[in-house]
């Protein structure tokens, strides 16, 4: 459509003066206000939409990692960081998007591209505003900000009194093109392994996923490949995948943190979905999904093993199934609760999903079962004050459709009180029990899942219960304007039942308290939050620590 010309001055000096009132807004200590959802003369979301509003023109705006114009940015070392680093492309941007130019207004629409387009690790952040109204189009202002994604360096890693490190050349955002390499060496308590990775999420904005690897381990090999085009919004109607897992590795059994016993263990993993869904009607998503799938293990005892070794029973399983998903569209938008100074997504909804295959000796399985799995989960509360977040899982199957193997059930529970801009309140519960679980199946409590004070893999049970307390606050330093600053205060408690295969009598309930500093990464991609913390075990036998130092980066605070 043309406009007259002196329509297109006003745009365009509108727009000139929009982008330097954001560019004044980015100088601030802080992410801009998630509220904020008009621009002066632009009508309110419930107008716009109201009116049958039309999307217009829309502008990229991807910030760089520095903003040089903010004197405190404007540095030597930051300036040579924004000139080697590749912005993301408006073109991987654009082809995010879930709305074109003529689509009607939504805001519900714009703010599941933020959501989108905040899942990609390149991104720090993402917002969308209206910034023009005029002839019932409404124009749309998409910001980014790109993050540094090249990891040319060491990792070093601590929890449960065991290091774990690591040399590679990651990229998540190859010339700004939204690819993934990876490129790299690591050493953990399980394996040392030589790792080469590609990824995708948005093949030729076509919305197909790409994903590749193969490790040489230690104890083997390992490899993986996915094709997929997923549900990727709510609105989405279709989905199709395929992917292939394979490995040779050594597991180990354990307990009091020491192995007790070792075998080689060989899966082979293959699937193959399709899916169809309703879209978005009345505030729900209904998807329906079939595939089919080969789940093999084999165990061997290993070659160099010096005693006898229990091994699990070899098991496969080929079967088709069918599975249902249910979603609510309801998310909440909050800020310092997981992360420090940045934007998260929570999921407030109420979301069902339960999988059922079938699987006989006919086709060429090792058992006749029933496989099942599912998941539920609910929000409560508001984002300003006090969030309830409950989930629950399970999976597991029934041999001869009547005796329980295998499975597995966890539930758990989140709470955020928000005390005041700086200081926030977290507990949360977790519970898992198993039911005729193999050897390779355990359920441990440890330093590496939750329980701080004491060694990784601590105690073997049937069933666990851990609970946390946490006191955390999120502090306005700025270190070397890389990194945001927080704090914690927390107490650990659980315990193991139940009487596994080789492994001691539970020592009842373990708890333990620390206190720890928080690192929230403001410019890179590679790793959101980066624990440093001492923790002090009040239980336990006599041989452990009396002082737990970890060292880790963690997805959240």
């Amino acid at each position: 459509m043309n406009r007259p010309a002196g329509t297109r001055r006003r745009c365009a000096l509108n727009l000139v003066l929009l982008l330097l009132n954001e560019t004044a807004s980015l100088c601030r200590a802080g992410p801009p206000d998630p509220t904020t959802r008009t621009v002066a003369g632009v009508p309110s979301d419930a107008e716009l939409e109201a009116a049958g509003a039309v999307i217009g023109d829309i502008y990229i705006n991807n910030e760089n990692i520095f903003n040089l114009k903010e004197p405190k940015d404007d540095t030597t070392l930051f300036r040579v960081a924004d000139r080697l680093h590749a912005p993301t492309r408006a073109g991987v941007i654009r082809d995010q998007l879930l709305f074109h130019t003529g689509d009607r207004y939504s805001r519900r629409v714009l703010d599941e591209t933020e959501r989108i387009l905040r899942s990609n690790q390149y991104f720090y952040d993402a917002w969308i505003l209206p910034v023009m109204y005029h002839d019932g189009r409404v124009d749309l202002r998409i910001t980014t900000r790109d993050v540094w994604t090249l990891d040319p360096g060491f990792q070093f890693g601590r929890a449960g009194g065991t290091n774990s490190t690591g040399a590679q050349l990651e990229e998540l955002n190859l010339a700004g093109t939204g690819s993934a390499i990876t490129v790299g060496h690591t050493s953990t308590i399980d394996r040392s392994e030589s790792i080469v990775g590609a990824a995708h999420n948005n093949i030729f904005g076509s919305r197909i996923t790409l994903s590749g690897s193969y490790a040489q381990a230690s104890d083997g090999v390992q490899s993986q490949f996915t094709v997929a085009r997923p549900f990727y919004s709510l609105e989405t109607h279709e989905a199709a995948g395929v992917s292939d897992f394979a490995y040779d590795q050594t597991d180990s059994l354990y307990d009091r943190g020491q192995i007790i016993d070792q075998f080689h263990d060989h899966r082979r993993l293959w699937q193959a979905y399709t899916g169809w869904s309703t879209g978005l009607q009345g505030g729900w998503v209904q998807r329906l999904s079939l595939g089919a799938t080969y789940d093999e293990h084999l165990f061997a005892p290993l070659s160099n093993s010096i005693g006898p070794s229990f091994l699990p029973e070899d098991r496969r399983f080929v079967y088709p199934w069918i599975r249902y998903d249910l979603l609510q569209d309801d998310f909440a938008r909050v800020f310092n609760h997981d992360q420090i100074q940045r934007t998260e997504d929570f999921y407030l909804g109420t979301t069902l999903s339960l999988q059922v295959g079938w699987t006989d000796k006919a086709l060429d399985s090792t058992h006749k079962a029933v496989l099942f799995q599912g998941a539920a989960g609910k929000g409560f509360g508001d984002p300003d004050h006090m969030l309830l977040l409950l989930s629950t899982s399970f999976n597991g199957r029934l041999d001869e459709g009547k005796e329980v193997r295998n499975t597995q059930a966890t539930g758990t529970i989140r709470y955020y009180f928000k005390q005041s801009d700086k200081f926030l309140f977290f507990w949360t519960v977790t519970g898992t029990k198993g039911w005729g679980l193999p050897l390779d199946q355990q359920i441990l409590l440890g330093g590496d899942n939750g329980l701080r004070g004491y060694p990784l893999r601590y105690q073997d049970g049937t069933a666990l219960a851990l609970g946390t307390v946490e006191q955390r606050y999120f502090t306005d330093w700025y270190v070397f304007r890389l990194f945001r600053v927080g704090g914690a205060i927390f107490f650990d408690a659980g315990r193991t039942w139940g009487h596994p295969v080789l492994a001691e009598p539970s020592l009842g309930v373990l708890k333990d308290a620390g206190f720890g500093l928080r690192l929230g990464n403001a410019r890179s991609g590679l790793g959101n939050v980066v624990h440093v913390d001492l923790a002090f075990p009040f239980d336990g036998d006599p041989t452990i620590r009396r002082t737990q130092l970890l060292i880790q980066t963690a997805a959240s605070f």
